[in-house]
């Protein structure tokens, strides 16, 4: 569903690595951004009515037999551009400037000389410190355009013509390196596009529950709620609009975190009152996956069995038409690749993927244009504790994922001791809320160890913890060691069957957060 403040920033994607950096410092300066593919029709820009447009940077060069083009009326509809590094060649190109390979690539910090104090600069000194990363250069200012500023080697770091609009850096305003890119960003906004800073989590719950209110009208709803950030946050924004039209269903399959199950019923019982269905479906999962190692066929497996089983309660429910889902817009952003043109990447991390087609209802996705951190803050908006906002992220096939090998009833036991030891330590040290996501992993290995004098051959427990923004990258948590060496002793005495612990030193990419 789309939510558009009348307000908001239209980012096209070149296959820069850091055009989603550009929407969430933007988001960050309360105006609302989106990203779309590079090639949008023009027919989707005026349709949309942006109050300005950014040109992300990208790996290709203009002048390249594949580059990507966007339609260049795009700088003719009288709407306010920024092009950023590969936004600035495609300016110069469709302008009748001159864009050549360099000699000197420019890659990381370089000073900018601000020689015309423009309303892009304002607030901003006289030189100020920036992230270049080009291996072209201007070798033509494009005709009607003025030097802004310069760098070393770069005559022609910023430019614009003043009198279209059209704006062009060669640096990258929205990395932290670029001391004064947030204030950049923020003059073209407020200066050159004229936007308001008015989009806010409370003006995003009040516009997103009075377009659900008026998409349901008086049809039922159902969510199927894990006890996750994301569906908690998306069913209490779809109960806020139109109360209890909808049900949540909670599947316990068995495959939560020590107590979890009990937790998120006991909960959310009390918070959506009556239209709350807690079904145990603990036998019939453990059943399913008996003698399964493969990750993707455990996947399918609890997908499918999910499936039926919120089917079957689903069927229950009278005059149901919409489906409500926790999708999140690192999900479905659509990104450029080098050489092939746009392609759409949607990543299924929810349980109920795939019910839409199965129950032929209508899905009411709405937070799909936010960030896991963004999510966050509307879930404060709408009153959600603390304690199940600030909740580490967990996958859809919960535990399953994180034994490497067939899942029994007695390996979930050891993981779920292992991890509340960990989860439990965290928080007692103040570990936790620096941390994105932490949890611990069984892995399909023995190690020979001593206790008490006696030769033991047990279990090896990975533990795994990352710091990140939106999960998108992440790095290993450096988590100090007289902790460490804490919860490896309490694990090790306390949860039997462990004779061993190692830290996962792992970044993302390459290595994924989760193990399967």
């Amino acid at each position: 569903m789309s939510n558009h403040p009348k307000d908001f920033i239209l980012i096209l994607d070149f296959g820069s690595q850091f055009t989603q950096l550009i929407t969430r410092k933007i988001r960050e300066l309360n105006v609302f951004s989106e990203i779309k593919p590079f090639n949008i029709s023009m027919e989707e820009i005026k349709s949309l009515k942006p109050s300005g447009i950014i040109l992300s940077g990208g790996p290709e060069s203009v002048y390249d037999e594949n580059a990507p083009l966007p339609d260049p009326a795009i700088l003719e509809l009288g709407i306010p551009v920024l092009g950023i590094c590969y936004g600035l060649q495609i300016v110069t190109h469709f302008h009748g400037g001159g864009i050549a390979s360099s000699g000197k690539r420019e890659y990381g910090l370089a000073e900018l000389n601000i020689q015309n104090n423009d309303l892009l600069f304002e607030n901003v000194g006289e030189k100020s410190q920036v992230w270049m990363s080009h291996g072209d250069a201007l070798t033509k200012l494009p005709d009607g355009f003025e030097i802004l500023a310069h760098t070393n080697n770069s005559p022609y770091a910023a430019f614009a013509d003043k009198s279209k609009n059209i704006y062009a850096v060669q640096f990258h305003p929205e990395v932290s390196h670029s001391v004064d890119g947030k204030t950049i960003l923020g003059n073209f906004l407020s200066k050159i596009c004229k936007c308001k800073p008015d989009w806010t989590p409370g003006s995003f719950v009040k516009n997103t529950v009075a377009e659900i209110r008026k998409r349901v009208g008086d049809s039922n709803v159902i969510c199927g709620l894990s006890g996750g950030v994301d569906s908690v946050v998306a069913a209490a924004l779809v109960q806020q609009a139109i109360g209890d039209q909808l049900t949540c269903v909670f599947v316990d399959n068995g495959l939560m975190r020590k107590n979890e199950a009990t937790e998120v019923a006991t909960t959310f019982k009390a918070y959506f009152e009556s239209n709350f269905i807690s079904v145990d479906a603990v036998e019939l999962f453990l059943q399913k996956l008996s003698n399964v190692s493969n990750p993707e066929e455990k996947r399918k497996i609890i997908g499918n069995t999910f499936i039926k089983v919120f089917e079957k309660e689903a069927d229950k429910i009278r005059d149901v038409k919409y489906l409500v889902q926790g999708t999140l817009y690192p999900d479905v952003i659509e990104s450029v690749s080098a050489k092939g043109g746009p392609s759409v990447t949607i990543k299924t991390h929810h349980n109920v993927g795939g019910l839409p087609d199965i129950m032929n209802l209508k899905l009411i996705e709405p937070l799909r244009e936010l960030f896991k951190d963004e999510v966050r803050r509307v879930g404060k908006e709408l009153g959600l504790p603390a304690e199940v906002l600030n909740r580490h992220p967990f996958p859809g096939p919960g535990l399953a994922v994180r034994i490497m090998s067939d899942i029994t009833k007695a390996r979930l036991d050891l993981l779920r001791e292992v991890d509340s030891i960990f989860i439990e330590e965290l928080k007692n040290n103040n570990q936790y809320d620096l941390i994105w996501q932490a949890f611990a992993v069984l892995l399909p290995v023995k190690s020979v160890g001593v206790m008490g004098d006696r030769r033991t051959y047990e279990s090896v427990v990975g533990l795994r913890a990352v710091t990140s923004t939106d999960g998108m990258t992440a790095d290993w948590a450096r988590i100090p060691y007289d902790i460490l060496a804490l919860i490896s002793n309490r694990i090790i005495n306390e949860v039997h069957g462990v004779n061993r612990v190692v830290y996962d030193v792992s970044t993302k990419p390459p290595s994924t957060i989760e193990w399967e």
